[in-house]
């Protein structure tokens, strides 16, 4: 976990209220495992008190940049979203227990994403994809707030769904992992605790993986902010500091 500036490559909108950020920097892009996150120190002063957690989709070890994509939900992501090219943030990384996919070699690997869980799940595409066949259902509210088709179509077979019917398949994505006749092996899934618990209790007869998104205070495992009720005698486990990658088998929603 490093410290650093990192320097803003460019920052646009992607979909509704959804940005895509290009952060450079000397240290942390090079250090970051797969389904790990950064902490974003917002604005200046004492405005913003915390700072923002937020998942990293892609890494470039040549160009030393890494992409977060966050949505506009309040004062300090619309601060964020203002943010111009050569501007700097303050980001602590990286952290968490990302994707352990180091074992998988010619499996057939389900992802399953919904709104802003969909970003981690990129860069997980992208290297399952190397050795594997990745198949990713993604879920989103409407048309407008679709992002990434196109890059995940790259890397794995990509159905989308949205809530009303404006784009893809109509409904929830367990609707669409219903029609799949496939051996999957494992599964991994990240998106909102309504979506993952719905995937969780779906696919327990697989062996799969839940990345967990939770308001955080310190991001380091210090605050007890972020816990989750786990299935073992640790009654609960911290999502910053456990996770936020964690066995489905293991928790409960």
């Amino acid at each position: 976990m490093k410290q650093e500036p990192l320097t803003v490559v460019r920052n646009q909108l992607i979909a509704l209220d959804t940005y895509e950020m290009v952060l450079k920097g000397e240290e942390i892009p090079s250090l970051v495992q797969v389904g790990q996150f950064i902490h974003i120190e917002i604005g200046e002063g004492e405005e913003f008190m915390l700072r923002r957690p937020i998942s990293i989709a892609e890494v470039n070890d040549e160009e030393k940049t890494m992409t977060i994509i966050y949505k506009v939900t309040g004062k300090g992501t619309h601060w964020l979203s203002q943010l111009e090219q050569e501007g700097q943030l303050n980001v602590l990384g990286p952290l968490g227990n990302g994707f352990n996919i180091e074992h998988h070699n010619h499996d057939h690997i389900l992802i399953v994403g919904g709104g802003v869980g969909v970003p981690p799940l990129y860069h997980l595409a992208k290297k399952l994809s190397q050795h594997n066949h990745v198949t990713a259902v993604l879920g989103f509210q409407t048309k407008e707030a679709v992002f990434y088709e196109t890059q995940f179509q790259q890397f794995a077979n990509t159905k989308i769904t949205t809530d009303d019917g404006s784009y893809g398949y109509k409904g929830q994505v367990t609707k669409v992992i219903e029609k799949l006749n496939q051996p999957f092996t494992t599964y991994y899934a990240c998106g909102p605790s309504g979506m993952l618990k719905a995937v969780q209790n779906q696919m327990s007869h697989l062996n799969g993986y839940l990345s967990l998104e939770e308001r955080m205070g310190c991001g380091i495992g210090a605050c007890f902010a972020c816990v989750c009720e786990h299935t073992n005698d640790k009654g609960y486990v911290k999502i910053c500091q456990d996770g936020p990658v964690l066995k489905a088998s293991e928790v409960i929603l």
